[in-house]
């Protein structure tokens, strides 16, 4: 028996439910004071994060809308209503009806909530042009402003150096029509990327990919059998720099794929795959928060089942483990980039591999041909090739000569 803080007696399970155990500063919380809370009560976010100098104070996990079409405003709002107070679009989003479909859904609240947006601002864009694609934004959102704005998908320094994008951002600012700004990225010159965003002084929020499978020293707890190398070995030297100089770290791609539906019959006592990979995430001190692709009202649920974790479940290992092994050669790493010279046709393997992710892991055509168009190289060669220079060029095994043509295929 226990006695709670006003000195009345308590039995075991009502401690356990209370959280008492929360600050005992364990690193591996036992499964019934994780995951298994969320069965109990109803999901709900547990804790905000001061979002670096910005003092937004943001759900720790929320709201990606990569995926939201018109007519999804019920979503929107069950996300409202479970506590999440950050919804993330881009102005390309399902051809701008994400951001349409969150002003709809968060008519009346905008006060309650942390709007975001971003633009490709390219390194030849004017601020004229940015400054256009910043008020279609804003007309889709309903909105005065952004909390955050920010350049999308950046993997070339050469974007963020564009004078034209300091000088939009200053005009914007100054016209109350964003309050912060930040930079987004995933692809292989992340690194250099965020060294110079931070650096530079400019950037308010960074918003990169980050998930156990990047990280090689996470395998080597559980795994001697696989051949890995280090994905984004400077991440972690970043994100704490990031902290370091007062930078918010809001993380994505935080499912390594998604593929959900793999794990099911592996998932038992209330914790799923999602909740260990939410929970591995979050227990960098470093991170801020995580943004996930919403799709129903269950996997809102479901994923908030993590929320105030900062620390792995006992649970958790196994089924991250079970994940790796099952999807390890299959799932493309497009921050690995270990293929970017093996095509003599310029093909940019890595991001043609991950608008594949986007069709066949996501099952979301729309939004992988979208992302296939922006692209500024496609895999068109690869349908006259011989296959030759990319055969072996993935370090996982991944058969790149194989899926390149049958990805270009299906998404033009």
């Amino acid at each position: 028996m226990k006695r709670s803080r006003d000195g009345s007696i308590i039995g075991r399970r009502e401690f356990l439910k209370r959280g008492v155990l929360a600050g005992v500063g364990v690193s591996i919380l036992p499964l019934a004071g994780a995951a298994g809370a969320s069965v109990e009560a109803a999901p709900q976010v547990r804790r905000y994060s001061t979002l670096g100098r910005t003092g937004l104070k943001i759900s720790d996990i929320s709201f990606g809308s990569s995926r939201l079409s018109a007519g999804d405003e019920d979503l929107v709002r069950h996300a409202f209503d479970r506590g999440i107070n950050y919804f993330d679009s881009a102005d390309t989003y399902s051809g701008g009806e994400s951001e349409t479909t969150i002003g709809n859904a968060l008519k009346g609240k905008r006060d309650k909530v942390f709007l975001t947006s971003k633009t490709m601002a390219r390194a030849d864009d004017s601020r004229g042009s940015m400054m256009t694609a910043l008020e279609t934004s804003l007309r889709r959102l309903q909105t005065d402003h952004v909390d955050v704005y920010f350049n999308h998908a950046v993997n070339d320094p050469a974007r963020l150096k564009n004078p034209e994008w300091y000088e939009f951002v200053s005009q914007a600012r100054s016209q109350g029509k964003i309050r912060f700004t930040g930079m987004s990225g995933h692809a292989g010159n992340l690194a250099e990327c965020l060294d110079y965003a931070i650096d530079s002084g400019h950037c308010d929020v960074i918003l990169c990919a980050h998930n156990f499978g990047q990280d090689p020293r996470f395998f080597q707890r559980f795994t001697r059998n696989f051949d890995m190398i280090a994905i984004q070995p400077e991440l972690p030297r970043l994100m704490e720099k990031a902290k370091r100089h007062g930078v918010g770290v809001v993380v994505m791609k935080t499912l390594m794929g998604a593929r959900l539906n793999d794990m099911r019959p592996y998932e038992s006592g209330g914790a799923t795959f999602s909740q260990a990979a939410f929970r591995w995430v979050l227990s960098n001190p470093n991170v801020d928060a995580l943004i996930v692709t919403m799709t129903s009202r269950a996997l809102i649920d479901e994923y908030l089942g993590a929320s105030g974790a900062r620390a792995t479940a006992a649970q958790d290992l196994p089924l991250l483990n079970r994940y790796a092994s099952l999807n390890g050669d299959s799932q493309c790493r497009p921050a690995c980039n270990e293929c970017a010279d093996a095509c003599p046709y310029g093909v940019p393997i890595a991001d043609v591999m991950r608008t594949r992710m986007y069709a066949r892991d996501y099952g979301d055509i729309r939004l992988a041909r979208s992302e296939y168009a922006m692209l500024s190289g496609n895999a068109a060669a690869c349908l006259s090739c011989d296959a030759k220079p990319c055969a072996g060029a993935c370090p996982h095994g991944i058969a790149t000569e194989v899926l390149l043509a049958a990805t270009h295929r299906m998404l033009v």
